[in-house]
């Protein structure tokens, strides 16, 4: 029997918007992306969670997920993610179980220590904290989603009986994911709770060495739990922009491109280099991105699969490099090219195809025959018919 490959496409949508746009427009501009991808047949989208910079302009994306959710049929939307220390836990897991029930089931959850060390500062966290408190919160979350009661104390909450009262609309639990960049920490806690994972710097070198180490240890300790990963929820997130050639690619994204990296130098004095994107030029040559054609993003694809082994979802980094209109067309050239052919969905297509052309003139010899014969039986019916007539 053949093998098929199966892979979705989603979206990460952090989101980037240039602080010179009207933000109300952003995030209309957001919803009608949601509204298109799922036209288009996206899986899934993730959004994600900041409070400071002014470019990642959602402070709780459940409440975008909630609107988003109302204007859409079918893709799943996702909290990308939802940063646990600056959260009590037992809010985040009640604000879970509503978004499970008002989306019926599509709402997934995605959690992390939180990207920006500016958010974490104005809330007076020390970074060496995040993680930690993010493995705490992943273990209370997933307690209460099981329908434990919890009582215990650490230095950032306190929790005296605390359960869920309403029991999650999806059996067990909604979905549930953590990001994974370089770190071993989010590969060991996706294995130890049964998370799916993000893999959000697989487009940095790093990032992408890491990406078969990181699952690996997400196996071995799903196995220490007597479970097996599912490589469907492991997810592989890069940035792509597709047009008809690599030139109006990169024309498409140069200027907004340029806007992003005032941002990026903002966060980290490295630039989008901390995350693989140091230029355009360099998302090409490093072969974990593609500013180009639907033919370099399939070597992209194919790049990442070999890597891995198999992935379940291709996460698209969500942008403002392109105009609006450029940037649908990329999504579009995506789902409609890119996706199929990787997946060989045409194959049986093809086949027909070459089968009918390989036999065309066997076929077309037979039709004609078939249509003189017909003619033949129509006159000799006719001759009969006028003949029975005649002879009354």
């Amino acid at each position: 029997m053949t093998e098929f490959r199966t892979l979705r496409a989603g979206v990460f949508l952090p989101p980037f918007h240039p602080n010179d746009e009207d933000p109300l427009l952003c995030m209309e501009r957001d919803f009608e992306l949601m509204q298109w991808l799922d036209k288009l047949g996206y899986a899934e989208a993730w959004i994600g969670e900041h409070h400071s910079g002014g470019y990642e302009i959602y402070g709780q994306p459940e409440l975008f997920i909630a609107t988003a959710a109302e204007r859409t049929r079918h893709i799943r939307l996702g909290t990308g993610v939802i940063s646990l220390p600056y959260h009590h836990p037992l809010m985040v897991a009640d604000r879970i179980v509503q978004l499970d029930y008002q989306t019926r089931g599509r709402a997934m959850f995605g959690f992390g220590p939180g990207l920006l060390p500016s958010d974490a500062m104005m809330l007076g966290i020390d970074p060496e904290t995040q993680r930690d408190r993010m493995a705490d919160a992943i273990d209370v979350i997933t307690r209460l989603l099981a329908g434990e009661i919890i009582t215990q104390q650490t230095d950032w909450y306190r929790m005296h009986e605390a359960r869920l009262h309403l029991r999650p609309y999806t059996k067990p639990r909604p979905h549930l994911a953590i990001t994974s960049s370089v770190t071993p920490y989010g590969g060991k806690l996706a294995g130890r709770y049964d998370l799916g994972m993000v893999c959000v710097m697989a487009g940095s070198p790093h990032g992408y060495d890491a990406l078969d180490y990181n699952w690996q240890l997400a196996c071995d300790e799903a196995a220490a739990q007597g479970r097996v990963m599912d490589r469907a929820n492991y997810r592989v997130m890069a940035p792509f922009h597709i047009a008809e050639t690599r030139e109006k690619a990169i024309e498409n994204v140069r200027a907004g491109f340029e806007k992003w990296q005032l941002y990026a130098h903002s966060i980290n004095p490295e630039g989008g280099a901390a995350i693989g994107m140091p230029s355009i030029e360099a998302i090409n040559e490093g072969g974990r991105g593609a500013i180009g054609t639907p033919d370099d993003a399939l070597r992209v694809l194919e790049n990442y699969w070999t890597k891995t082994g198999g992935f379940g979802c291709i996460v698209l980094l969500a942008h403002d490099w392109a105009d609006w209109e450029a940037t649908k067309r990329s999504y579009e050239l995506f789902a409609r090219y890119v996706l199929p052919h990787f997946e060989e969905r045409n194959a049986w297509r093809s086949q027909s195809m070459d089968w009918m052309r390989v036999n065309r003139e066997a076929f077309s010899a037979k039709r004609k025959v078939a249509q003189v014969h017909a003619v033949e039986r129509h006159f000799a019916e006719e001759q009969r018919r006028k003949g029975l007539e005649a002879a009354k």
